[in-house]
This record gives C-alpha cells, sequence and structure tokens, in this order.
C-alpha cells in the first residue's frame, strides 16, 4: 500500500486555497454561558457542531483543545470523535491540542490514539511536548510518517512561565527552544513543499531574530486576538519563516456565537487580516 500524501503537503496546499487560519475549539465554560448553553454534554456538542458548521468549510485548520472535552469523561471524548470527524469531512485539517508527551510504550500509545488512520481520535497533526527529551518523541514521529500526519512541538510557547525552560542555555551555547527547533528542521530536511513536523511559537513573543524559525515545516502561532498579538505583527515576529505561519484564532472567533453567520464573519475578518500581512493566497 502506498504512502498517504503527508502533512506538510496538505497543509500547505489548504493554506494556499483557504489561507493560513487556524480556529480553535476551545468550549470553556465560560463561554459556553455566554452562547446560552449548559456546562454538560449536550452543550458541549452543541457548541462544537456549530464550530463545525460554521467554519470547517472554509478555514485551513481547526484545532480542538482536548481538555475541554475531556472533563466530561466518556461522553465528552465522544463529541471529541465526531468532530474531528465532521471537520475532517467537511474539508479542515484537525490539529488535536493533547500536549502530550511521555517514554517508550507510554508515548506509543499517545501516539496511536491520535496518528493511526484507525483510531477513533485520528487527525492531521497532534500538539506534543519534548520536555522529556527530544528523543521521547520517537514513536510519534515515526506513526506519523506512516500514517501521513504531523507534529506540532512545543518549542517557544506564548506562556511565561515557559521562558525558565525553553529560554535555558545548554553546555554547547544554544537554548533549548534553539535545539528543539533544530532537530525539527532535521526532521522537515528535504521536504517539499512544506515538512510535516512543526513547532508551537507564540505570536506574543515579540522579537525572535535570535532564533532560527525558517525551519521547514510549519509553525503554529497562538495569541492572535484575545491575547494581544495582531495580524499585523506576524512578519516582525516570524520574518523569513512566515509564510509558513499558521496563526490560531479560538476566543476573537468563538465569541461571535452561537450565531453562525457571526462566525463566518469573524473568521474571514481575521483571515483576510493574515493574508494581508503574510503575504499569502
Amino acid at each position: 500500500m502506498s504512502r498517504p500524501e503527508p502533512f506538510g503537503a496538505r497543509l500547505r496546499r489548504a493554506m494556499d486555497e483557504r489561507g493560513p487560519l487556524c480556529v480553535g475549539i476551545d468550549p470553556h465554560a465560560a463561554l459556553l454561558a455566554e452562547w446560552g448553553l449548559n456546562d454538560d454534554a449536550d452543550g458541549l456538542e452543541r457548541f462544537s457542531r456549530t464550530v463545525v458548521q460554521a467554519v470547517a468549510d472554509r478555514v485551513a485548520v481547526l484545532k480542538p483543545q482536548s481538555a475541554f472535552f475531556e472533563r466530561f469523561g466518556s461522553r465528552g471524548v465522544a463529541v471529541l470523535e465526531r468532530t474531528v470527524r465532521e471537520a475532517r469531512a467537511a474539508g479542515a485539517l484537525v490539529v488535536m491540542d493533547a500536549k502530550r508527551g511521555d517514554i517508550g510504550s507510554t508515548m506509543a500509545a499517545y501516539a496511536a490514539s491520535y496518528l493511526h488512520r484507525d483510531a477513533p481520535l485520528f487527525s492531521d497533526a497532534l500538539t506534543v511536548s519534548p520536555y522529556l527529551g527530544y528523543g521521547s518523541l520517537e514513536p510519534a514521529v515515526e506513526l506519523a510518517r506512516e500514517h501521513g500526519a504531523g507534529l506540532f512541538v512545543l518549542a517557544l510557547t506564548s506562556n511565561p512561565e515557559g521562558a525558565e525552560v525553553q529560554h535555558a542555555v545548554r553546555p554547547d551555547g544554544r537554548t533549548v527552544g534553539a535545539t528543539v527547533l533544530a532537530h525539527l528542521a532535521a526532521e522537515n530536511a528535504g521536504e517539499q513543499p512544506l515538512g510535516s513536523f512543526g513547532a508551537v511559537v507564540g505570536a506574543t513573543l515579540g522579537d525572535l531574530s535570535s532564533y532560527d524559525l525558517d525551519m521547514g515545516g510549519p509553525l503554529l502561532a497562538p495569541g492572535i486576538g484575545a491575547q494581544g498579538a495582531r495580524a499585523a505583527d506576524l512578519p516582525a515576529v516570524f520574518g523569513a519563516a512566515v509564510r509558513n505561519v499558521v496563526p490560531n484564532v479560538s476566543r476573537g472567533v468563538l465569541r461571535h456565537g452561537p450565531d453562525v453567520a457571526g462566525l463566518r464573519d469573524a473568521a474571514a475578518r481575521y483571515a483576510d487580516e493574515i493574508r494581508a500581512a503574510v503575504g499569502s493566497g
């Protein structure tokens, strides 16, 4: 059986055709209340289906945050499975935001949960943490390659606490964050038009010129909208790598629900602003 098309190639095409916007699906309790929904599995399902109905046929990427589904137990995970399936059927790529990280057979089991094509939660890509050592991610890297999926590895995150680990300097003089980026560059070497192994890099971090962000893969960039970053900031933050940035907007779009037209209009505004800033499509 031939290998499936790599995630990086599918993502590049989706970004070129639909623009590079990623919309987060973050059904936290306060947002459910804003939408007039109960904080239960039924409210969760109405919320998620509305977001998918509104934007899955027009944005490049949807990113459900697994924790907000898991808190409702098996019913919440069932909603997450349907959300992933319906979003992918509508043409969006799904990045599962679960930030998994472990070692050995446990990491392999996490990878199988999200990156194996037969898994109920199979997603186009998964967020993972490298802070048990980058090599601990090898089971996920291998399975992603086999099944045409991708990874987004936490590298330079937007939360202020991240700096104490990610900006720490190793004995070789490189920071931990720079080391993660170097590993990803090696994973993506020779891949065209875009590698499948990306980094999570916050859009709120300001000048990152000391880091080589042009590592051949996509850059998932949270922070646009409610966290304070603007689309116009992206070129200054990401420099030459800006064309490979996938900016994530969650609250900036979701607060316009439950009205489907409001969600679509908000997503379209952000997509237009991002295209204008990064020169895509």
